[in-house]
C-alpha cells in the first residue's frame, strides 16, 4: 500500500511548492467516507451483476500497485509533479 504522496508545483518567477501527504493518516480520517464508497461500490456491483468480492479484490490490487507511480503535468510554464511512494 502506498505510504506517501508528494505533490510539487513549479511555476515561473517563484519557488517550487512541495507538499508531502501521508496516506495512512488521511485514510483513517476519511474512513467513514471510504466505508460509504465501498458500500456504494458493492451496491453498484449487485445492480450491474458483477461479482462483488472479485471487484473489491481487484480494486485493492490496483490501489496496492500505485506505489512507484509518478504523474507529471505541464501546462505552459507551470508544472505539477505527483509521486506516490
Amino acid at each position: 500500500m502506498p505510504q506517501l504522496l508528494t505533490v510539487q508545483v513549479k511555476h515561473p518567477g517563484g519557488r517550487p511548492i512541495r507538499i508531502w501527504i501521508p496516506v495512512l493518516p488521511v485514510l483513517l480520517v476519511l474512513s467513514p467516507f471510504v466505508v460509504l464508497a465501498v458500500l456504494g461500490a458493492a451496491v453498484a456491483c449487485v445492480i450491474f451483476r458483477i461479482n462483488v468480492p472479485h471487484a473489491l479484490g481487484t480494486a485493492w490490487h490496483v490501489a496496492s500497485a500505485l506505489s512507484g507511480t509518478r504523474v507529471d503535468i505541464k501546462q505552459g510554464r507551470t508544472a505539477v509533479l505527483v509521486a506516490i511512494r
